[in-house]
């Protein structure tokens, strides 16, 4: 799950992020249990991951991931753009993951009463082990591929998928330079439209 995009793409407004984050923890009509501000930072999730599923680099990419992780392709390039997007100083440097990734966690804190039991179970994880600002790291990315191993139904070990995304390391970039510019205005739009 590409939490670090989900937070960037929410152009700093506190409701959206709340609603953007939470997401794939709201199933169906549950969406419409929440304030009108956090329904739209839902909905703007949902946009951006119809967007991706269907973006050409998206599927290139996934082509290297396959062959070890089958159908879950996908979620592991989520967490490669992740990857690429804490390492690109044109949207943030160092620092400023720092202080954005800080800025999430206290957003998210001040509306805990509101969160899905799941993510407010994980928010202390995140928080604790600031996943945002260490997606920047392969080890926090071989942390993320681990963790996305144990809650998939058919896969046992993340070294082989690891192994891959080392060995396509060059290639993923720039399936990442591709995609990022159209994902940030494709949902640049959308949230827009949404705050009208």
């Amino acid at each position: 799950m590409n939490y670090l995009a989900h937070a960037y793409l929410s152009f700093n407004h506190p409701d959206i992020l709340v609603g953007n984050m939470i997401s794939d923890f709201v199933k169906g009509k549950k969406q419409f249990d929440y304030p009108l501000p956090i329904q739209k930072g839902i909905q703007l999730h949902r946009a951006i991951d119809g967007f991706t599923d269907q973006h050409p680099a998206t599927k290139e990419g996934k082509h290297y991931f396959k062959p070890a992780v089958g159908l879950y392709a996908g979620a592991f390039m989520d967490i490669v753009y992740d990857h690429f997007l804490a390492l690109d100083t044109r949207e943030l440097t160092a620092s400023a993951s720092k202080d954005f990734s800080a800025q999430v966690y206290l957003h998210l804190s001040a509306q805990a009463h509101l969160l899905p039991e799941n993510f407010a179970r994980i928010l202390p994880f995140m928080t604790t082990h600031d996943w945002l600002y260490n997606y920047r790291f392969t080890r926090g990315i071989e942390h993320s591929f681990g963790g996305l191993v144990k809650r998939a139904r058919y896969l046992t070990d993340a070294s082989p998928v690891f192994a891959l995304f080392t060995k396509h390391y060059s290639e993923l970039r720039q399936q990442y330079d591709v995609f990022f510019p159209e994902v940030k205005k494709f949902a640049g739009a959308q949230f827009e439209e949404l705050v009208r």
